[in-house]
Formats: C-alpha cells, structure tokens, sequence
C-alpha cells in the first residue's frame, strides 16, 4: 500500500551502520594545530560526524583497539599526508587498517599536503627515508613494512587533493568539505531523521525548482499552508539537503511563538542575534534593538552568500527587520518563509509561493499506520475503524500522527470510544495548533470566519459574500480573501464555491460551543439540528443568538414555542427549511437582516415584525397569502421570494422598497392582483412570474431600467405584455414560452438589442382575425422591420396561423434561443439568422419547416443544436466550422430528413456528438454505412489536428464488416498495440441496440458505454425507438480517459490492463430521470477496432467498393416514381427495415428483399391525388441516392 517513494522516506527508522562518517588521520606534529585542526572544525560545523584521534594515543607505538574500532566504524576516511606521516609507525598502521577495511576507492579521500603524490606513490624523499628506517628498525617484521609499502602506494594512486594547488589552505578545505558533504548528504538528511517522513519528496523536488541553486541571484521562497501540514518538516529537510552549498546558514524556528513571548520590536532581537551568531560563527554577538540589529544584518551579510529559514512567520514586521530586501544578501542567496498568511509573502514582494496540500489517501493511510501499528499497512482487524480516523484527518500529517500515536496498543473498545469522543469535540492538541490561525484575526474576521463555519461551507463564493453583505458586515470580499490568505478558507477552482478543511471547521465549531458548553441558547451560532430544536421547543434563546440555519434532507414535523424568538434581539440570520410546524411565530426579531423560511405555516407575518433590517425575505411554498397591507418603507430589502406559495393572492405595495433588486413569484399559482408599484422599481434586475397560471393582466408600461431577466413562461392566460418604458441596456433574458402573448408592444424591440436567451418556445397564435396590427407594418429603428409577423401555413394544418421572425440582426449578444414548438414552417427563419455571432444554442424542435437558412453555417459560436420532431425537415445545411470545443446536433424523428451534406463540422476541441434517432429517410437516401464510412474517413482526417471524441447515433441492423473485432452481445474484447506503436491514433467503436418490446411502445432508458474505472459515455434513449439503430464513437489515442488529467503518457489507463488487453462494455440502464421505467432497448452486438495511420486508404478503398454495391440495388427501383406523402413517412417511422423488405449485408450494404420495394409503397391513385392538393411546400418524390 506504501509508495515507493514513502518507503525510501521511512527507511528513516532503519539504525544507521555508521557511528562516524568521517575517520580523520594524520600525523599529529605535522598538521594537529594548524591545516587538520581547522578542517576537522569546518567538518563539525556542517554537521559531519567526525573521529579524530587524542594526542596523547600517538606517543606510544602500538596502535590502540579503539582506534581500529573507529575506523570500522567510519564510513569515510580522510588522509592528510604530510611530510613526516610516514615517519610515524601508529599512522602507517592506521593506514593499512584503513585500505584494508575500506576496499571501495570512493570511500578515502587522500590529502597531499606540502608533499608531492608521486614521492608518496614511489617512496622517494622525506617518505622513502622514513621506510628506510622503519625496514632497518623492524627487524623480523619486515612483512608489516611492505605493508605500508603497498597502502601507500594505493592511496597515493587514489583521486585526492594537492595543497600545492591551492594558494590558501581555506580554500581547499572548503573543497574537501562540499566534496565529503556530497558524499555523505544523502544519507544524513535522510536516514538520520527519527520521523517517519511521507509524501515529501515529490513537494521537495517542487521546491527545489523554485530555489534553483545553480542560478547565481538572491532568490525569496515563501512555503504556505494551513497548520500541521508540514510546512517546518518541509523546510528543515530542505535546509539540510542544501545549507553546505552557502557561506553561511541559519534555521530561525517558532519566530510567531518568539515575537510573542515578547514586546512585537524586542521579540526580534533574540532572532537578529541567532541568525548573526548562526552566519558568523560568533558567540555573544551584541544586539542592543531590533533598528540596530538589522542594520547589522545588512553590514555582515550583504556579500555572504547564505540560506535563511525563518519559519511560521505571522507578522510583517518580523520580514522587515529580518530579510527586508534581496540586496541585504549576496549573490546566490535563497531565503525561506513558512507561514499560515500568505499575504505576507505577496506584501514582501515574494513571487515564488509553493502551497503545501493535503497527503494523498495512499500517503495518510501510510503514516497513520506507521503511527498507529508501527508497520506499514493497516491491520484487518481494525480496518473500519482505521477508515474512519484517517477520513477525520482529510490528510492532516499533524492529526495523522497525534491521533495514531493515541492509538497505538490500545483495544478496539478504546478506539471506538476515542471516535465517538471525536465526534463531539476535537482533540486538543489539534485544535490549539489550529486555533492559532483564528487567534491572529481582527474581531470583524473572526466573525465573518464562524459566520462561513457554521452556516456557508460549499456555498458559492459570491452567494457567501452577498450573504454577508447583507447580514452587516462591511468589507466582505476583502475579508474572505484575507481568510483564503490566512489558509483558514480555499475557492474552488472546479466549482468557485468557499470550502475549508474539515478540521479547520471543527475548530471553529469548537468555538463557539466553548462560548456556552452546557446551554446551545447562549451561543452566537446554532447550526445543529438537536440544539436548534432544544432551544425553540423550550424557548431558551438568549440575546446572544445571531444566527440559526436549520437545513433538513427530509420533511420533519416540530412542535416549537410561539415565543420562541422573543428573546433573540440581535438574530440577524434565520434560515429554515423542510420544517413542518403546527404554529408560526408570534414574534420574529426586528433585527433580521435575512429571513429564509420554506414552508412557513402562517398566512402572515407577525404583525408587530417592522422588519426595517432585512434585506432577504424567502418563503418558498409558505401559506402566505399576503405579504404586508398599505406601505411598509424597507430600504435595505433587495429581495422577496415567494415561489410556489399558491395561497398568495396579491402582490404587496412595493412603493416603500424602491431597492428591491430580486422578485421571484414562480408557481404561486393562483396569483392574480400585481400591484402596480412593481412597475417603478428602477433597480430590479430580476422579475419572475414563471408558472403563474392565473395573472392575465400587467401593468402597461413598466420603467424598470436595471431588468436583466423577464420570466413569464407558463403564464398561460396572458395575452399582452407591458410596455417597456426608457433604456434597458442590461436586458439580457426573456422567457414567453407558452403563454398565449398576441402582439409584442413596439417600444419593446429598443430593448431586445442587448438580449442573450430568448424563450418563445410553445407560442401558438390561433386569432388570424385579431385586431392586433401586425408587426411587420412598424416602423422599426437600425432595420427592425419586424421580429413578429403572421404567415399561413398550409391549408390542412389545424393551426391556421404561425409565427413568422423577420429580421434578427441586431440580436448580436443572443447566446440562447429556443423557438420550440412554435409552428415555424417553410421560410419563417430569415436567413440573417447566420449574423446571430453569439449564439450558441439553438432549440428549433417540433417546427414545420423543410429546410433551413443556408446562413446558419455562419454561426461561429453554435454548441448546441436541437431540432427533434421536426417531422418535415428534409436537409440540412452545411454546418458551423469553427475551433470550439464542443457540439451537439440532435434530429431525432427527424422522419423526411434525407440530406446531411457536410457530415461534419469542422470542431478544433475535443467533443461531437450527433443524433439521428429514427432518420430513417436520411439512411434510405444516403445508407447508414456510407455516414459511418464518411465519419470515419473524416474523423482519420482530423484526429492529428484538434478531434479527440465522436459519437453519432443512426439508423442501421447491421455494424459494418470494417470493424474487425466483433462480438455478438454487449462486451468486446480487444489486444491494445504497444506505446511504441506510434501509428496508433485512436479507437472506433460501434454498438447495434435493438428494440426489445413493440415499436409503439414509449418510454426512457440510457446506454452506457463504459470504457474503464476512469470514465464513461452514455445517450439517452427517450420516446419511441421504431428500429435497430447503431452508436458509432471514435475516439483519439490521447483523450482515451487518463486516470488522472494531465495528458501525460505514463497517466493512461491501459498502462495499467494485463496483457494489454480490456473488455469494453454497453449496458442499458433506467434514466435518471425516470428510474421506474422500463428499458425499451438491448445491445445486440457491439465491435471495436484499433486505428492506425493507414486505416484512412483502407477505408477509401472501403467505400468505392460499397458504391458499387449500393448503386446495383437502386437499379431496380429507378423507374419507380411516386409521391412520398406524410402517410408514406408515417407508414415508415412505425415499420422495421424488414416490413417494408430492406436488409443489410455483411458489410452494411443495403440490398432488396423478395418483394421490391415499389410494391410495397404503391399508393391508390385516390391518396396520390389527395397528396398533391395538399398544399405542401417542397419535393415529396421518393428519389434514389443518385437523385
């Protein structure tokens, strides 16, 4: 379960084999108080464990035992040779001692100090002499000499360091000190370390990006996080790895904790004095204040290249007059800062900030285990319960390692009682540590900090500001982003919603349970359901209650006091929902700010509420049926939402709220009476009256010069919309669908100019004979001739009249809109729909037209273009080319559709998806084989460019025989190529789904193709499916579903898959949205084949031979000619390709039955006729491909 990088960090509990890392030989009256003693100092002072001999051992000749010992016990051995070395026997013992136990070359490190190598090697001069005499002195052991003889010569052949190379001895210890640094760093920073390290070395490697030491500048890098994240662990580790590459370093530990254990200036002092004694090597240096101590700090240091830590940083004051500037230090400086605030790094002009994150799951099972077993993987036995803790820390290294130690050898009934301690109250040392971060805030923040704790986590975060706003506090943005700053908050990029740390919250629920432990009534916050019930049931609510929010998953019926809020002076936050009461409040607090109360049980509110405070009133599906009588002036109120309260009669006098900004009556159904007031709220930006069946009248005129969005859709029983009155340069939405509006006043079209969606989806005018002038006679300004006009359609449509768009032009900012099911026929689209250059949506289902504008190719931005049940629709034109990442087209019953001329756009992102459910038309006219062939063909074509995923549904019994790997049902299995394989470019997929109950049957249902555990596609299957169809997706090698989404190759998934071979699969499921359902389709077959470079001439090849084929069967039905009528289509749309005797060969070719074809579509002479006075605009015939 460990990574292998967590091991490599945990090898840190290994014992170490080495006692020293350095064994130090010389010869004593040589170099003792000179050269060996001031390298064997700089030794120590870089923290390298070094032996080094007493002076009284050498007076004697027989080497002492604990000498050898030693060097046994040295990793690394430094011979300083020098020019009376050889003269001493005990040194030349120790050198044989030395060669002899250290065999690897790259363990001595041999000093050629005023001697030069080669007498060393050949024993000339001062060393030869020296044997000379050892040879005549020995007598019987002239061995032992030869010995020495032969040690010498293989240190002297050794790389190592000539002191005549050199013009100081300074420098060239501090080159024999980096070199033995590098040798031994690794393990010291490392294996030396006693705590059990995890998931630091990729945050390492991070950080050492942002230092780069090789760069010769002065570099600041702040380390931010929140508490107990590892931000001091972090900087330690990074301070051992590379302190020996600086003249001079120093680790300033806890400076928040030291500035506060004295004055914000004298707490410094001691630091000042540390980093100077620290740099110097210098004991009792005199700091007198913390002016002076900075200023020496720039006098010493300003030409020292040197590594600062200055860890836990709480205050700007302490950078100040610490590191200040970049030109206080030398070149090749590199200052760190941890800190909680990352402000502090921004005000101090640090650009380079690494945020340390959370432990991965891996890495916090990791370290829990290593603290809680010891080991490192989980014990069976306490799995479940070992979950639940390593869940509570969310990745917190500091709670990982308290709570495991806690646990370690206690019982199963102790860690059970140690989980349910935790979920009443946190542990203590976690919290102190935390609570360090909220302690440091203003009072303001403080507040606005519990305020998001308690009651507005995954909020939003401009929702949580405007919240905030509007309970009173002043500077909210800025304090939210303080928080941020402070790591006490986070914004998600994903969603922008506020988030924190699970403990972080649990801190501050902490809080303010500690402001009265026993009693829930006298904290500031109430946000538990038990304790929100507890204190309105017993009406124990004090004054120090600021806010209760209540938010229940399921209905729930209470039985709270009347009085209950009585007491509650300064309650400025009251949300409730899912609450079901037997009696509303007698009182509710005047100091409300934000009244947010679903399913209110009173049909008023109290009457002595003068609510002159609030600034949100919410009462979504209340009893309500009136607000408030005459004029009640509310200036602070921007908002009242009274949704799907259908007791609500009557609008309330809106004369005293002149701020209203938000008004929302959605559902309340049997709304009638709107004040006319409501047509002079200057600053309202949203009016809605969606689904308000009963309104039929509206004021006339309305001056409303901040709208942004107009809902009327659903207000069936209106006919006539106000008239707008003055600018509206925010108009951005309107929504009529489905109402019964005749005529859209004039003065409204100045509005429309800056509209993004336009609803008018359901619009039927039946009146041809309304007194209503049409619209096509105004005079309009900037070519508005008209955006309403009437058009017959043909003589047997039952809806006589239609609507018909005229110019759309000047709706340049439209992003949306939906025209669904508003009788459009032939020609009611203008074909100026192409300069619409915002839209990217467009809903045209359920219209009557045959074809389309051309222009439509125009629209650069399109998305999304649906165009369902548009029964008459034959072609379509050529669609949008543009580099979007996205597109959609859906047509399905799309039932005379014949013609898809281009059978792509050209799409530079990364998603297309086409749906031509029940387009049988479209595959008689152009076979399902040949769209799939052109899909292919062009997907080949586009896949090294910009496409990464098509998926297309069509008509068709049969996948097309290209497929190689096929499989009757609903897997397939495939061998992936190797990576090597660089003309591997992707995969094609197709499934055949088939009907499993009678075609006339309807309902919902979904197909899942699921590639992997990382991902899946799906298509809803809704309504009638007449016929087998097939789902073609193809997709790029790269966008094949990485595990994690970095586009790297080493992230794929079928690294991962044995034998490189995986099942891929589709399965039928309920929707979503109807799971009681049954599903209408089965997978019948499905086939995968592997994409390569040259598929694109195979497939050319392909489709010449199909041609062929297909134009042989056509041959027999040219000379059959007649009318294909709705009732032909209709007979089609409710027949399988068997009925009517089409099949498809092996390879999708399309060939005739028994029967042909002309025979079973003969019509009677009577229906032919009939047909042809029917009066329809376009072609009717039946024509062959080629036609």
């Amino acid at each position: 379960m460990a990574l292998s990088s967590q091991r490599a960090f945990t090898s840190a509990t290994a014992v170490c084999p080495w006692k020293y890392q350095v064994f130090l030989s010389f010869r004593g009256e040589d170099t003792r108080r000179g050269f060996t003693d001031y390298l064997y100092r700089q030794l120590d002072w870089r923290g390298i464990r070094t032996f080094r001999d007493d002076p009284d051992l050498e007076r004697g000749t027989d080497i002492n035992p604990e000498l050898l010992t030693a060097i046994e016990q040295s990793r690394f051995a430094i011979i300083v040779l020098s020019t009376n070395y050889a003269t001493s026997s005990w040194c030349l013992r120790e050198l044989t001692h030395i060669v002899q136990s250290m065999k690897e070359k790259e363990r001595i490190f041999p000093i050629f100090y005023d001697v030069d190598p080669s007498d060393v090697r050949h024993q000339r001069g001062s060393y030869g002499a020296a044997l000379v005499i050892h040879e005549r002195n020995c007598g019987e052991e002239r061995e032992e000499v030869l010995e020495w003889r032969n040690a010498l010569k293989k240190v002297a052949n050794l790389a190592g360091w000539n002191s005549k190379d050199y013009r100081y001895d300074t420098e060239l210890i501090t080159k024999i000190v980096d070199a033995v640094w590098d040798k031994v760093h690794p393990t010291f920073s490392l294996l030396d370390s006693t705590e059990i390290l995890v998931g630091l070395d990729t945050k390492l490697k991070e950080i050492d990006m942002h230092l780069d030491t090789s760069a010769n500048d002065v570099r600041f890098v702040g380390i931010w996080g929140m508490g107990g994240m590892g931000k001091t662990t972090l900087a330690r580790l990074v301070y051992e790895r590379i302190s020996h590459s600086f003249e001079g370093s120093s680790f300033l530990a806890n400076v928040r904790e030291v500035c506060a254990s004295a004055s914000a200036t004298h707490g410094l002092v001691p630091l000042q004095k540390q980093l100077l004694s620290d740099i110097l090597r210098k004991e009792n240096i005199q700091v007198y204040n913390a002016h002076i101590g900075f200023t020496m700090i720039k006098r010493c240091l300003y030409n020292k290249k040197v590594l600062l830590i200055l860890d836990d940083v709480d205050q700007s004051n302490q950078l100040e007059m610490l590191i200040r500037e970049k030109d206080c230090f030398g070149l090749g400086s590199r200052i760190i800062i941890t800190t909680r605030d990352e402000r502090l790094l921004v005000e101090h002009g640090i650009e380079k900030i690494y945020e340390v994150m959370p432990l991965t799951q891996d890495e916090a099972v990791y370290l829990f285990s290593m603290k809680a077993f010891r080991k490192d993987d989980l014990e069976e036995d306490y799995l479940e319960l070992s979950k639940n803790f390593i869940n509570y820390a969310r990745g917190l290294p500091l709670a990982l390692k308290t709570l495991g130690s806690f646990l370690y050898k206690r019982s199963r009934d102790e860690w059970m009682s140690a989980l349910d301690k935790l979920k009443q109250a946190p542990d203590r040392e976690i919290f102190q540590i935390l609570k360090i971060s909220y302690d440091g805030l203003e009072e303001m923040q403080k507040q606005i900090f519990l305020d998001v704790a308690c009651f507005h986590k995954s909020y939003l975060k401009e929702e949580v500001i405007e919240i905030l706003d509007n309970c009173g506090f002043v500077g909210t943005r800025i304090v939210i982003h303080v928080l941020i700053e402070k790591s006490l908050l986070s914004i998600s990029v994903l969603d922008n919603c506020v988030y924190m740390h699970d403990l972080i919250q649990e801190m501050a629920w902490e809080i303010v349970r500690q402001e009265s432990f026993d009693k829930p009534g006298g904290r500031s916050r109430l946000w538990l359901h038990n304790d929100i019930d507890h204190v309105l049931t017993n009406n124990t609510g004090t004054e120090a209650i600021e806010g209760i929010v209540l938010r229940l998953h399921e209905f729930e019926a209470a039985h709270w006091n009347p009085e209950a809020f009585t007491k509650m002076c300064k309650l400025r936050l009251l949300k409730i929902n899912n609450l079901r009461l037997s009696l509303g409040p007698k009182y509710l607090p005047n100091s409300l700010r934000i009244l947010e109360w679903s399913w209110y049980p009173s049909k008023y509110l109290p009457p002595s509420f003068q609510p002159v405070e609030l600034a949100e009133l919410r009462m979504q599906h209340s009893k309500i049926d009136h607000l408030w009588n005459g004029i009640k002036y509310m200036v602070k109120l921007k908002c009242i939402d009274l949704s799907y309260s259908e007791n609500l009669t009557r609008t309330p006098d809106f004369t005293g709220t002149q701020n209203l900004e938000r008004l929302i009556f959605e559902g309340c159904t049997n709304l009638v009476k709107i004040h006319p007031s409501i047509a002079s709220l200057k600053r309202l930006r949203v009016l809605n009256f969606k689904n308000c069946k009963s309104i039929k009248n509206l004021p006339s005129e309305v001056e409303l010069e901040s709208l942004e969005t107009f809902d009327l859709s659903g207000c069936s029983k209106l006919k006539k919309i106000p008239e707008f009155v003055g600018e509206m340069k925010n108009f951005s939405k309107l929504s009529l669908s489905f109402t019964a509006v005749e005529q859209m006043p004039s003065s409204n079209i100045h509005s429309m100019a800056s509209l993004k969606e336009l609803d008018m989806s359901g619009i039927s005018m039946r009146d041809p004979s309304s007194s209503l002038v049409p619209m096509k006679n105004i005079e309009l300004p900037r070519s508005w001739h008209s955006f309403f006009s009437f058009g017959l359609l043909p003589r047997k449509n039952p809806h006589p009249v239609s609507l018909v768009l005229a110019s759309l032009k000047d709706l340049r900012f439209l992003k949306r809109l939906n025209l669904k099911d508003c009788n459009l026929c032939e020609g009611a689209i203008p074909e100026d729909i192409g300069l619409l250059s915002s839209l990217k949506e467009l809903n045209l289902d359920g219209n009557h037209f045959v074809s389309l504008p051309a222009s439509i190719s125009g629209l650069s931005k399109l998305e999304t273009f649906t165009l369902m049940n548009c029964k008459r629709l034959q072609k379509l034109p050529s669609l949008p080319s543009t580099g979007r990442n996205f597109f959609s087209l859906k047509t399905g019953n799309c039932t005379s559709l014949k013609v898809f001329p281009d059978p792509t756009p050209t799409c530079g992102g990364s998603t297309i998806l086409i749906d031509f459910f029940n387009c049988f038309s479209l595959v008689d006219h152009q076979g399902s084989s040949s769209i799939i062939y052109l899909m292919l063909k062009k997907f080949l074509q586009e896949i090294p460019r910009s496409w990464k995923n098509f998926r297309i549904v069509i008509p068709g019994s049969e996948i097309p025989e290209w497929f190689s790997n096929q499989s009757v049902g609903d897997s397939v299995i495939e061998t992936l190529p190797s990576d090597s394989n660089s003309k591997w470019v992707g995969f094609a997929f197709c499934a055949l789904f088939v009907p499993v109950e009678e075609i006339s049957a309807t309902g919902h249902g979904r197909i899942l193709f699921k590639m992997t555990e990382y991902g899946s596609f799906f298509i809803d299957v809704v309504n009638d499916v007449a016929s087998d169809h097939l789902w073609l997706i193809l997709l790029s090698r790269e966008s094949s579903f990485d595990k994690e989404p970095t586009g790297r190759p080493e992230t794929y998934w079928w690294n991962e898959c044995y034998d490189r071979k995986i099942r891929f699969h589709f399965k039928v499921k309920a929707s979503a949205s109807y799971p009681g359902e049954k599903t209408l389709v089965k997978v019948k077959k499905c086939g995968v084949r592997i994409l390569y470079e040259q598929d694109a001439e195979e497939l050319n090849r392909t489709m010449k031979q199909y041609s062929n084929r297909k134009n042989s069967f056509y041959e027999d039905v040219t000379d059959c000619d007649f009318d294909k009528s709705d009732k032909v289509q209709g007979a089609i749309t409710k027949r399988t390709r068997e009925q009517y005797c089409i099949e498809t060969g092996p390879s999708g070719i399309v060939t005739l039955g028994k029967e042909s074809l002309c025979k079973r579509m003969k019509l009677s002479t009577a229906s032919k006729e009939e047909l042809k006075d029917s009066n329809l605009v376009g072609s009717r015939e039946f024509h062959h491909p080629e036609a």
